[in-house]
């Protein structure tokens, strides 16, 4: 599989948009080497800010270019933009539903040797508990275009989650559709529902158990919020069972959208694979991947729960 880097993507992308739409403007917080906002700075300095390691006024800015009819998209590591900032984000971007996309970087564990004050395990639940913003998780690098795209022609508040490392680039997904999900493999005894990074790991956990006699649906639940409950409740009765893949908390993030859903509508067996009461720490990605049961061994682990 092609391995790309999502935060180039991200940045190729918001030198296309630039060249489409005057009004699109870009903030990043003294990063943008890293986030690759770098890319739209060269091409359009005068549309660029960088406001320093000052994410709070950053979003306060944000609110009042996007009051002014501007397109803002706002970049920094998502530790930062999601707690540094979580109030301004809340009473400021979300509240008055500006038309800010806060795309960050450096998600999860994989951030790596950064350690624990830089790996968002939580990002995704501090933004979940707010209304208004539409969440967005891409599996790779072209997903992470589609949807930077469909975030820019959509009007309100986005949070797209990038990571740190080059990702695989997983085959015949289909379109991006903002709020629906993909079926990438059907199986009838276990389904495996994943986002980002684990995406890869739940199609690699899939044909192992296909090779013990385990047929698993794999779904790349991109967008956390709209929520695709319609897809995730058909494959519920068509299954034995759920397991919930997120390089992430297990509390708040991806696994707490489909217990809710489950518990409301279809109650079944559901199985979360991420991370359990536990900060991050220095290491190789795939160390931490490892040691924190984030692999696609511990998803087939999670499938065997279900239909045994």
């Amino acid at each position: 599989m092609e391995q790309l880097y999502q935060r180039d993507i991200y940045g190729q992308t918001l030198v296309e948009l630039g060249k489409l739409n005057q009004d699109i403007v870009v903030l990043d917080a003294d990063l943008s080497g890293s986030t690759r906002t770098s890319l739209f700075a060269k091409e359009y300095p005068e549309r660029f800010f960088n406001f320093g390691v000052a994410e709070q006024n950053m979003m306060a800015t944000a609110c009042g270019l996007a009051s002014c009819g501007k397109t803002v998209f706002v970049s920094t590591f998502a530790m930062f933009a999601t707690g540094r900032a979580w109030d301004q984000v809340r009473n400021s971007v979300a509240y008055n539903n500006f038309n800010i996309k806060i795309v960050a970087s450096h998600a999860g564990l994989t951030v790596g040797p950064d350690g624990a004050s830089h790996q968002a395990l939580e990002d995704v639940a501090l933004m979940r508990i707010i209304p208004n913003i539409k969440i967005v998780v891409p599996c790779d690098g072209p997903q992470t275009h589609d949807a930077v795209i469909a975030a820019a022609n959509t009007a309100g508040v986005f949070y797209i989650r990038l990571g740190r490392p080059k990702v695989p680039t997983i085959e015949n997904k289909g379109e991006f559709r903002l709020g629906e999900a993909q079926v990438l493999k059907e199986g009838k005894d276990a389904t495996i529902i994943a986002c980002g990074i684990m995406v890869a790991e739940a199609l690699r956990a899939a044909e192992n158990l296909l090779q013990k006699g385990i047929k698993a649906t794999v779904i790349n639940l991109h967008t956390i919020r709209p929520l695709d409950s319609k897809t995730v409740l058909k494959y519920a009765r068509l299954t034995k069972g759920i397991v919930v893949c997120e390089e992430h908390t297990v509390i708040g993030g991806l696994a707490s959208s489909i217990d809710e859903v489950i518990a409301e509508n279809y109650p079944c067996k559901v199985m979360r694979v991420g991370v359990r009461n536990r900060f991050g720490q220095s290491g190789e990605p795939k160390d931490l991947l490892k040691e924190y049961h984030l692999t696609g061994v511990d998803i087939e682990q999670a499938v065997f729960s279900i239909v045994s």
